[in-house]
């Protein structure tokens, strides 16, 4: 709200709020990690700005790199990842913002940046919400002194070992403060070319990493044009290839697209299985494709792949972590952002206050494990920005944090609104199905038959007692045909609306 009040449009707003988000959701969000920008300006054509990360050029020898596993227990399930430096992959947010900013923005960097340089001064308090992930992440962010001096709480012990801040308590990190204001006023120079990247390097060098000043140096922002979708009486318009999110929610809406699930009724048996087969079905089929490359939109929606998918779910039934910002202004622009970390690498960047990302040991993103990655590459990556425009004029801008659960976090809410015109905060709010592999993952408040069903389509099944951020987070904005905006965030991960009407 800072940055519109202060004159900006809806790009300085979103990049003002993606550096608050990694001073506020440092698990979350950071300038060491990666993301995807959708922007939608008045009078122009849509772009996605890609930002994510890049594989380092060269890797180090498996015995010299630091990459070790960890667990994170979310209660009803858990999950592997490896963090450590040799995990991190050249970071692109600060390039994509930097990106934005020139081409679409109004507002001086310094400007947008002071509130969240006044907020890492300051400190913030610590919600229940980033207090409850702290917990899960504390193995990864209080391993290291430099983190635990600035995620942890001194007074306090979690099971035996350090403790994470309270719900409550302050997160405080003056030296993250003074390098985000540093950066806006000299630009995205001081973090590839200058003595940011001098610090990434060398602890890269010293602590078993790979990244390189020639990595960082030659990072480039990839600009695209979203794939675009027709669905319903709506154009979607999202994230293309090679990412795999937005590719993966188009073909499970091209799948959904000749039932009728309205005729179903909303989270009955046959349309949560419908649903959850679909994804089974889009899971299946990129595991056929292999990983998605840049100009493969038409062979995925609209060959021999779409059709063998779209007959086997006409078939009968067989038993057996991320942050999101959407905006839209007063003018008509629109920004759907989505960012992640990973879970971060562990260290603190000495000198600057933040943590690079652990992109490289994420098996959604590198498949093949922190030690066997493609050299010199853009990873692939679930996230995926959405821009839903209406036959109507009406337009909806979305994302979702969540890691493999954001491809279908965003397919079950577009089409809530689209297939059954929910209005936002019960799109949102709705019960969640999650299908990877054989395995049904889904949330508290299906019917029983609704949930006896899944429990016969797949070998297994884990019920959640309730809603959980395991299942990612939507936060939506909306115009309205006649103009009046809204907006509605994802109870999973404290999402809030700022502004509308």
């Amino acid at each position: 709200m800072h940055a519109l009040a202060a004159g900006g449009n809806a790009f300085d707003a979103v990049l003002a709020a993606l550096l608050a988000a990694c001073v506020a959701e440092p698990v979350l969000a950071s300038p060491g990690g990666g993301g995807f920008i959708l922007a939608l300006p008045t009078g122009r054509e849509p772009r996605l700005y890609d930002a994510f990360v890049h594989t380092p050029r060269v890797r180090r020898p498996q015995a010299e790199a630091c990459a070790r596993e960890v667990i994170t227990d979310w209660g009803t399930a858990q999950q592997a990842f490896h963090v450590g430096v040799g995990c991190a992959a050249t970071p692109g947010l600060v390039a994509g913002m930097f990106a934005v900013h020139r081409e679409l923005a109004r507002l001086p960097m310094p400007v947008i940046a002071a509130p969240a340089v006044q907020a890492a001064r300051d400190g913030i308090a610590v919600s229940p919400f980033m207090a409850y992930l702290m917990t899960l992440v504390a193995p990864i962010y209080l391993e290291r002194p430099a983190a635990r001096a600035i995620f942890g709480d001194p007074t306090a012990t979690l099971d035996g070992a350090p403790a994470p801040v309270k719900a409550g308590g302050r997160l405080v990190n003056p030296v993250l403060g003074d390098m985000l204001e540093q950066l806006a006023r000299e630009g995205e120079d001081l973090f590839y070319r200058g003595d940011v990247a001098a610090a990434i390097v060398r602890q890269s060098r010293e602590a078993g990493g790979h990244i390189t000043a020639d990595d960082l140096a030659a990072y480039r922002v990839q600009a695209r044009a979203p794939l675009r979708l027709r669905y319903r009486d709506a154009a979607l318009l999202t994230n293309p290839p090679p990412a795999a999110g937005g590719l993966m929610i188009a073909f499970a809406l091209a799948l959904l697209s000749g039932h009728d699930l309205k005729g179903m009724g909303f989270q009955t048996a046959e349309h949560v299985a419908l649903l959850a087969r679909a994804q089974a079905e889009t899971v299946r089929a990129r595991a056929a494709a292999g990983p998605p490359r840049e100009g493969v939109e038409a062979a995925w929606l609209g060959g021999d792949l779409l059709a063998a998918h779209a007959a086997a779910l006409a078939g009968p039934l067989r038993s057996r972590g991320t942050t999101h910002v959407s905006v839209i202004d007063a003018a008509g622009n629109a920004a759907s952002a989505t960012v992640s970390n990973g879970e971060g690498c562990g260290e603190i960047v000495p000198g600057t206050g933040m943590m690079l990302n652990n992109m490289l040991g994420e098996d959604d993103v590198n498949p093949p494990g922190p030690h066997a990655w493609p050299l010199d590459q853009r990873l692939a990556s679930m996230m995926s920005p959405t821009a839903i425009v209406g036959d109507d004029g009406s337009l909806l801008v979305c994302g979702s944090g969540g890691s493999k659960r954001i491809r279908t976090a965003v397919l079950q809410v577009v089409s809530n609104v689209l297939d059954f015109g929910l209005p936002l905060a019960e799109a949102i709010a709705a019960p969640r199905v999650h299908v990877e592999d054989d395995h049904v993952s889904f949330e508290a408040g299906l019917t029983p038959a609704a949930a006896e069903t899944l429990a016969g389509l797949f070998a297994r099944t884990t019920a959640w007692p309730g809603l959980n951020m395991f299942f990612g987070g939507v936060h939506t904005v909306h115009r309205a045909p006649d103009g009046r905006l809204s907006g509605a965030g994802d109870p999973r991960r404290d999402g809030v609306c700022l502004g509308g009407e």
